[in-house]
């Protein structure tokens, strides 16, 4: 009876050996079958029966396909959140912020100096002002940022800064930024830069660097001189039968 209802959700050609059967409970087993579907390698048709107590005749309680230790099935669902990657927003895509967002804190923080103090110094707006900003860039957020910028193709490490003729810092198109990040970061001005209007590191370096200077003219090459003074210049029309005269001679 489990092996015709497996044929019913499926075909009779696709249902397989019967591979075991697993006691599920008091007078509930299910009886599994190798699935012989093309589509579905590795599944199984898994069939449950039962018998109600003190009944004779054995009914269905579910028959559903399986996967198997070696079955193809989707990976494993991700949160969108989780998934989404830069560069995936695009024109008219909203990406809320959570309210607990680890890189961002209160624009004005009241921090106590002592353990006496009530109120204390707003220490973040020192750092940072918040400009009416409802939240800024916390420590975690400004570490995230700069490491990266940082091993990125706008760092030190990318291949157009190592063949460089100057850093960044030497340049006069850049421009630092604010806050802390004017200690390692600022923004290429230069328009003719690969790297115009975005965020380079200090130790970053390209090309058209404002100092660079135009490669020096190659010389031109110089002809032989010939010493005519210490030895005559004899020229012969016809060098056939001439013989080589030693100076002693």
């Amino acid at each position: 009876m489990a092996r015709s209802v497996a044929a019913e959700i499926g075909r009779p050609e696709w249902i397989g050996d019967h591979l075991a059967a697993h006691v599920e409970g008091d007078r509930l087993v299910t009886h599994i079958f190798d699935c012989l579907d093309p589509a579905y390698p590795g599944w199984h048709y898994a069939v449950t029966v039962v018998r109600a107590a003190r009944a004779k005749r054995v009914t269905v309680n579910e028959a559903v396909l399986i996967p198997g230790a070696e079955a193809l099935i989707a990976p494993e669902w991700v949160p969108w959140k989780e998934r989404l990657r830069p560069g995936d927003l695009g024109v008219g895509d909203l990406l809320p912020t959570e309210a607990d967002d680890a890189r961002l804190m209160p624009g004005f923080a009241q921090v106590p100096e002592g353990e006496l103090d009530e109120e204390g110094v707003d220490q973040q707006m020192l750092w940072e002002l918040g400009l009416g900003r409802v939240r800024v860039l916390s420590e975690l957020g400004r570490e995230a940022a700069a490491e990266r910028w940082y091993n990125g193709d706008a760092g030190p490490r990318s291949p157009i800064a190592a063949s460089a003729p100057a850093k960044c810092a030497t340049c006069g198109f850049m421009t630092p930024l604010a806050g802390e990040f004017r200690q390692m970061f600022g923004v290429c001005a230069n328009e003719f830069a690969p790297d115009d209007g975005r965020v380079v590191s200090l130790d970053h370096g390209c090309g058209a660097h404002s100092e660079a200077a135009r490669p020096a003219p190659r010389p031109e090459p110089v002809a032989p001189v010939v010493d005519e003074l210490g030895y005559d210049h004899i020229v012969f029309d016809d060098t056939t039968e001439l013989e080589l005269v030693s100076a002693d001679n």
